[in-house]
């Protein structure tokens, strides 16, 4: 085994390392400063931003989390975020294995179409899908948010399952017909199974897609009991505009779900676009 001792090489790494650090920095900085203004009074935000909180002030977290409000939003949200993903994952996945494991007509041109629809900007559609949802009767419910956020992953769903499905060698279909699966059966018994890496990861996107989206949930839900938390800290923000760490304190508590489903399958989801790269 030998060691690289080429001073170019060795500059390199360590450009890349400050390049980590300085990147790292950008987003671990504003988070922490937004954890550490919630401990934080008005005042303590004023004279020391930057610095630890003295004294510190647990009640604008304590304040939310016994907030009934605060619940209802996350139970939105979680509700939301499941559904949309449960509904995109698996229509995505059947569409993704006709396109990955049957030659027909006109099949490169429809993923083409899909591929199409990742260059359609979502705050477009916003006007003619909010005159559709009212007259389809589904202002004010959650499936008028839960449906739209799901034909909007469809394309960048479909993608990355497509291209994980063409990775399965063919010599594994062809085994499972001998042993007498069908279509159906190869695609529930033995395809799923092996993309679960590739699901994982297209479960964790759709999730933190929907977590995110603000911009439905407000046009959609005027009825405030079926906000969700995004729109929740904007109403939140309107109301305590004076209060800042208590709004840094709501901030900080809406992520929280996010980032800990995100820490849990980051593993996953790096594992499940790697292969599809690869693939």
């Amino acid at each position: 085994m030998t060691t690289t001792t080429d001073p170019g090489v060795r500059a390199r790494r360590i450009v890349l390392h400050l390049v980590s650090v300085a990147v790292g920095a950008l987003i671990v900085v504003p988070v922490l400063f937004g954890v550490l203004g919630g401990f934080k009074d008005n005042g303590q935000l004023s004279t020391n931003p930057l610095g630890w909180p003295d004294p510190w002030v647990p009640g604008n977290y304590t304040g939310i989390l016994t907030s009934e409000v605060f619940w209802r939003q996350l139970g939105n949200s979680v509700l939301i975020a499941v559904t949309s993903t449960v509904i995109v994952v698996g229509s995505a996945a059947m569409a993704a294995f006709v396109l990955a494991r049957y030659a027909f007509r006109g099949r490169e041109l429809l993923a083409t179409l899909f591929a199409m629809g990742l260059m359609f900007p979502f705050a477009v559609a916003i006007l003619p899908l909010f005159v559709l949802l009212r007259g389809m009767g589904l202002l004010d419910n959650p499936l008028g948010v839960i449906l739209p956020q799901a034909a909007f992953g469809l394309p960048v769903t479909i993608i990355i399952l497509r291209q994980f499905f063409r990775t399965i060698p063919g010599e594994v279909e062809e085994a499972a017909v001998i042993d007498g699966c069908g279509p159906f059966g190869f695609f529930w018994r033995i395809l799923l199974p092996m993309a679960r890496p590739a699901l994982a990861t297209v479960s964790v996107l759709a999730i933190v897609s929907s977590w995110n989206n603000f911009m439905l949930p407000l046009v959609v839900f005027t009825d405030q009991g079926w906000w969700t938390l995004p729109v929740g800290v904007q109403a939140f923000q309107g109301q305590y505009a004076d209060d800042t760490a208590r709004v840094l304190a709501y901030v900080v508590l809406s992520m929280v779900p996010a980032l800990g489903f995100y820490a849990v399958a980051e593993r996953q989801l790096i594992g499940g676009l790697a292969g599809s790269v690869k693939g």
